[in-house]
């Protein structure tokens, strides 16, 4: 297929691009090269140097027009990222990404192209799943100051306060995004769900969860936690771990999501045959190992490849309201779908990241 990759030449974008042209197919780049984000850096240099790369932002809706020529399908990453923690973040992650798919949309309509993999987040669940051994399956309200303030940080029940046990948290789970790029991210599904009735497309939203490998964005407010300990680490410093290190996350390495993004346009091509892409709908998958891990443990595998153990991660107590607790995934559904299983694993994965090169920030 001819494929075209928005934010091409980002952390994950880039990724995607290479598993793809590895597929074998042809694939195109569009990417703004933002100067917040590259600096003033041209085409980096990561990128094959054979791709077509557009320069052009997604909001761009002439340049996405032009970009889509004789394109068969979307892989669409070009977002705005990080937690979007301010009131006065919500007006750019509403431009950029909301608005930004908008635009993409209806380019797509207008050009005829049917398929769509967009890159969705974790993030839209808020919390994960969770049961009370009292009420049953509950979902849990923001975790307090009070309780954090005092080391208890395990969810209650918002009936009887018990502490809560998790679970993994399936697609048909309901939804609770609970900041700004959360709720953009959610936004995108809906967008691409009118779209998909309004047009007879087809869209596999790929919610991945915590993504981790080489070209991550470093010392940046967007990094990811794997690189805030990173870098935490080449400055000989402990990395300091939030919490008591019990958060309970799904660490998917960058290599395994680029080739979810090759299974969904597999799964794309074959519709309308394959009755889980049936014309004008939206599927939505985790993307994930199935095998999750704490933040403290990732802090300790990281420290043990990056300094043979010599420098213990710092445990502090510390907390950001609204983090939430634990987020594990069903990785079931894409497997049986998309034939999508994690193939890096968490030892691996972390000794591999210990010393891969990240993307510096930019300099401006």
């Amino acid at each position: 297929m001819r494929v075209l990759v928005t934010g091409a030449a980002g952390f994950i974008g880039s990724h995607v691009l290479e598993a793809l042209i590895t597929a074998g197919h042809e694939v195109r780049g569009l990417d703004s090269l933002s100067p917040a984000v590259h600096g003033a850096a041209a085409k980096p240099a990561y990128l094959p140097a054979s791709v077509d790369l557009r320069v052009a932002d997604v909001r761009d809706l002439d340049a996405v027009s032009s970009a889509l020529s004789d394109v068969d399908a979307v892989c669409h990453l070009a977002a705005m990222v990080g937690l979007g923690v301010s009131v006065h973040d919500l007006p750019l992650y509403a431009d950029v990404n909301v608005t930004g798919t908008a635009v993409l949309l209806a380019a797509m309509a207008d050009s005829g192209v049917h398929r769509l993999v967009l890159s969705s987040s974790m993030v839209v669940y808020g919390e994960g799943a969770y049961a009370c051994p009292v009420d049953g399956p509950v979902r849990p309200l923001p975790r307090s100051a009070a309780d954090l303030d005092v080391g208890s940080f395990e969810p209650r029940c918002p009936s009887c306060g018990s502490v809560l046990m998790w679970s993994a948290i399936s697609e048909s789970a309901a939804l609770d995004p609970r900041n700004a790029y959360a709720t953009s991210k959610l936004a995108q599904e809906h967008l691409a769900a009118n779209w998909a009735r309004l047009t007879g497309g087809t869209v596999a939203a790929l919610r991945y969860h915590n993504v981790y490998g080489p070209r991550m964005p470093r010392d940046t407010p967007y990094s990811g936690v794997a690189a805030i300990f990173r870098s935490s680490l080449e400055s000989g410093t402990p990395p300091r771990v939030f919490e008591d290190g019990g958060q309970l996350r799904d660490f998917i390495h960058v290599r395994d999501v680029a080739a979810s993004n090759a299974l969904a346009l597999n799964a794309l091509a074959a519709s309308p045959a394959l009755p889980s892409f049936p014309a004008g709908t939206l599927r939505a998958y985790n993307v994930a190992s199935g095998t999750p891990h704490t933040v403290g443990e990732m802090a300790r595998a990281l420290a043990a490849a990056f300094s043979d153990g010599g420098l213990e991660p710092k445990v502090t107590g510390d907390y950001r309201l609204g983090d939430v607790r634990h987020i594990v995934a069903s990785p079931e559904a894409a497997a049986r779908d998309l034939g999508f299983r994690a193939q890096v694993g968490f030892e691996a994965g972390m000794a591999e990241f210990a010393t891969a090169p990240l993307r510096a920030p930019a300099a401006m």
